[in-house]
């Protein structure tokens, strides 16, 4: 699996940041991407929100859990997500 962890941590930083860039995820993610280098593993595990696979990948959690947060996902399992242990 090739990865451009850069783009994918900058992509994150960006929607954690920049109003603009969070709607744009929530309304528009395939679109959004396409501002970035993603390979096409990392593209399925953003469109998915694949928290594991991206904390896999090398993804820092400091840039995971804002977007778990805002995408409504409880601290306890975003933790067993990032476990493997989907609650």
């Amino acid at each position: 699996m090739g990865v451009s962890l850069y783009q994918v941590q900058k992509l994150l930083f960006d929607v954690n940041r920049d109003r603009q860039a969070r709607a744009r995820f929530l309304d528009e993610r395939e679109r959004l991407m396409t501002d970035y280098e993603l390979t096409a593993d990392e593209r399925r595990a953003i469109l998915e929100t694949d928290f594991h696979t991206l904390y896999q990948m090398g993804v820092h959690s400091l840039l995971l859990v804002p977007l778990a947060a805002t995408l409504g996902l409880s601290f306890p399992d975003y933790l067993a997500i990032l476990r493997g242990t989907k609650p």
